[in-house]
């Protein structure tokens, strides 16, 4: 057979050398005698790809650990050398990066870390506010999940001491982003929820910006959590809604 399911003429199918074997595991294979998605012979992923894959979330990393902060001009070159790779891929991820609005390219000279500006913060905290709050909302109307959900929190609670034990901010950045991100999934509202994700790169350059100049804030932080987790635990829904603003505000609008 071809690849669409009709028979080859014989003199040509049994005596290719890239004659399939017939698939047992899908029922497309089982239909028309393929495996699902092969590789043709003799192909192979563009080194090319890979670099650029790497280039990407390199350059993302340090955008959202804050080691490039908003503002920050860079150049491909630089960040070719830094990776030991070939411009070409380095531009291929700057391209994906200014699609994410965390990069803008400047022709000629590279690219400036887009910051996030004050209107920006206000709108992703008021978006985890009425996100969140609703979460915990919904969770509450179903309390014999409510256990489950206040030990995911309470184990990724414990990763973020364990970060801040040890001053790693960054760390600490992207486990304050999970625990949030652990509250609205626990809501059960799968649409809201992937919502919630496209504002986890925000969250994570927002709390560096917020608790580079403080560090100690980062075990007020933590407490506050806990605080939420209590109310959680309680059943008290107003009690949670009262509390997440304070802890968004405390934190983030200071610093806008």
């Amino acid at each position: 057979m071809n690849r669409y399911g009709t028979p080859h003429s014989t003199d040509t199918a049994a005596n290719s050398p890239h004659a399939r074997a017939p698939a047992t595991g899908s029922p497309y294979g089982a239909r028309h005698g393929y495996k699902l998605a092969s590789i043709p012979y003799g192909h192979r992923v563009p080194s090319r790809v890979l670099a650029a894959d790497r280039a990407y979330a390199a350059t993302k990393e340090l955008v959202l650990s804050g080691d490039l902060p908003g503002g920050h001009l860079l150049s491909e070159g630089d960040i070719a050398v830094r990776l030991g790779m070939s411009r070409t891929p380095v531009r291929e991820a700057f391209l994906r990066l200014q699609s994410e609005e965390l990069l803008e390219l400047i022709p000629k000279r590279g690219a400036v870390v887009v910051p996030v500006t004050v209107g920006e913060a206000d709108d992703v905290l008021d978006a985890r506010e009425a996100v969140e709050t609703a979460a915990v909302r919904r969770l509450l109307r179903r309390p014999a999940d409510v256990p489950a959900a206040v030990e995911l929190l309470r184990a990724a609670l414990d990763v973020q001491r364990r970060h801040a034990a040890c001053g790693d901010l960054p760390a600490v950045a992207a486990a304050d982003e999970a625990f949030h991100r652990t509250i609205v999934d626990a809501g059960g509202n799968r649409l809201t929820a992937r919502f919630y994700a496209t504002l986890g790169d925000r969250q994570r350059r927002m709390s560096i910006r917020a608790l580079a100049p403080n560090p100690e804030q980062v075990a007020v932080v933590v407490e506050e959590h806990a605080a939420l987790v209590d109310a959680i635990e309680a059943l008290d829904a107003d009690r949670f809604a009262a509390l997440l603003p304070a802890h968004l505000d405390g934190t983030h609008r200071p610093t806008r």
